[in-house]
């Protein structure tokens, strides 16, 4: 090994070294920073480095060629609320009643958010784009965000356009890139914990600019989805550069996937497996995200990591990289022994699925991930899965498997069995702040 390499293995093994084993973080060692992009409707087959051949994504692209592409990475609660609300709490939603949608459902004000966690943990925390999660006294400012972009009057008529301040209109993506900038330009001198949350790729896609669009070779809907994806891979481009400008991009830790599969209403691509919102909800695309992860001095570049992780697992991960242990309920993991190769394997053994009104007793749509197998039910009866090798899920291996359905069965009923009760929607949910600029505690 020469000289470079050595010194680099070196860094590596202190750096891991004090994750994992000396929470007790001196002052004058440098904190990494934290940064997750939690993308809206996000289909597993839509980003370059997943295999996407007609929408350009090279800057989150780059992501994976400088870090880990984790090709295994699962939403545990379906549709934009739940999924929102197991990020943002570390665990299954469903342990504190949120079965569905069920907008408006408070988070345990008992058990930290990942923003109150990381503030109390000495970190600058910030927060741009869509919340959608909490009671209506819920929102991300009562959480644990220090730092709120606030959301302009949207352009009458429009989902993506917002009237600026002196009474034009601009496009919201574009607008986000703004933001990511001026949050790193005013925070780089401390350690930070950053989480993007935009509204794209959502539908309406119509609105997207026609400039956006000619930069892919998507054709019909796509096309329009197309525009609202090279939008967003600006706006991240435009959060690297502000990163390497201040010298940050070694000592920072982005973590990327999406809050659940696209929408087919758009041709959304899944690929290679099927699914995603509404009709496609009963399938792998609507459950399982591309994810990255990049953090250069630390992680290795390029490498493809195939173990099976949740999204639950950003809020252990990110504990880990302020020095701290993460709260008991939680239920993801630390992900860098992974992503190091310092552990082999999955990062979890199953994971599960349960979802379910608030006027049903009994679940509409149930699932496990063990092995290779998907046990999903629907229908009123289990269909089984060898979803590596029939990633369509074309070959219902049930009754070929009796043992591994009733092994698979017996599991989930004692996962749901550690579940809380219903909970109870009382109010709307939490939003952002409203106009211009940035929202803090104080203003």
């Amino acid at each position: 090994m020469n000289r470079r390499g050595f010194l680099q293995a070196a860094v590596v093994g202190m750096t891991l070294g004090w994750i994992v084993q000396n929470p007790a973080l001196g002052r004058d060692q440098p904190r990494p920073n934290v940064v997750i992009i939690f993308i809206d409707d996000l289909g597993y087959g839509e980003l370059g480095c997943f295999g996407c051949p007609d929408i350009p994504t090279p800057n989150i692209d780059s992501l994976a060629a400088n870090g880990v592409r984790c090709t295994s990475c699962y939403v545990t609660n379906v549709a934009c609320s739940p999924s929102r609300c197991s990020l943002i709490t570390g665990m299954y939603a469903q342990r504190f009643g949120k079965y569905s949608q069920m907008r408006g459902l408070a988070i345990p004000e008992d058990h930290p958010t990942i923003a109150e966690f990381m503030r109390d943990a000495g970190y600058v925390t910030g927060q741009i784009g869509k919340w959608d999660i909490g009671s209506k006294d819920q929102g991300p400012l009562e959480r644990g965000f220090m730092q709120v972009a606030r959301t302009a009057p949207h352009a009458e008529g429009k989902h993506y356009w917002y009237v600026k301040k002196d009474g034009t209109v601009g496009f919201q993506i574009d607008q986000d890139g703004d933001y990511l900038v001026e949050f790193v330009e005013k925070n780089h001198d401390k350690p930070f914990f950053l989480y993007y949350s935009p509204r794209a790729l959502h539908e309406p896609s119509h609105e997207s600019p026609e400039h956006y669009r000619a930069r892919s070779t998507a054709t019909g809907k796509r096309r329009e989805l197309a525009g609202n994806l090279v939008a967003l891979d600006d706006a991240v481009g435009r959060l690297l550069a502000a990163l390497k400008k201040r010298g940050l991009t070694e000592n920072t830790l982005i973590l990327l996937t999406g809050d659940n599969g696209g929408n087919p209403i758009v041709n959304a691509r899944a690929d290679p497996y099927r699914g995603g919102k509404r009709s496609g909800s009963r399938y792998e695309g609507y459950v399982r995200e591309p994810a990255i992860a990049s953090w250069p001095s630390v992680l290795p570049k390029g490498k493809t990591y195939d173990g099976i992780i949740a999204s639950f697992d950003f809020y252990a991960t990110a504990a880990a990289v302020a020095g701290k242990v993460s709260p008991e309920r939680c239920d993801g993991v630390n992900l860098i022994p992974y992503l190091t190769g310092k552990k082999q394997g999955d990062a979890h053994e199953a994971l599960y699925w349960c979802q379910m009104s608030p006027k049903k007793t009994t679940p509409s749509f149930k699932a496990m991930r063990w092995k290779q197998w998907r046990l999903a039910g629907y229908q009123n009866q289990w269909h089984l899965f060898d979803i590596q090798a029939d990633p369509r899920e074309e070959h219902n291996l049930a009754a070929a498997n009796p043992e591994i359905v009733q092994d698979m069965e017996r599991r989930w009923e004692a996962w749901r069995a550690t579940l809380g009760p219903m909970g109870t929607v009382n109010s709307s949910g939490g939003n952002q702040p409203k106009g211009y600029g940035w929202a803090t505690p104080e203003k």
